[in-house]
């Protein structure tokens, strides 16, 4: 998925917003390997700039909606505790 324009500014498909993420996303993505086992470390590897394609390997993987996976992240990024 192509998801940089030629200036290295991400681009995203018409009604997608942009995602950040924001804190220590090593933190993160451990509670989310915590959440769901079935995650990889690979998965979960986050590159500056790259968000969309972290995205697209966590619903993949999970076959979660994209809207669904950013939610679990917005929660973990709050501290509030997640259901299992």
């Amino acid at each position: 998925m192509d998801t940089q324009n030629n200036n290295g500014v991400a681009k995203y498909p018409a009604g997608i917003a942009p995602f950040k993420i924001t804190g220590d996303w090593y933190l993160q993505a451990k509670a989310l390997q915590q959440r769901y086992p079935q995650l990889t470390d690979a998965d979960l590897r986050f590159q500056t700039g790259k968000v969309e394609e972290l995205l697209c390997r966590i619903v993949t993987r999970l076959d979660q909606t994209r809207e669904e996976v950013i939610e679990c992240i917005k929660i973990i990024q709050s501290g509030i505790p997640i259901r299992h």
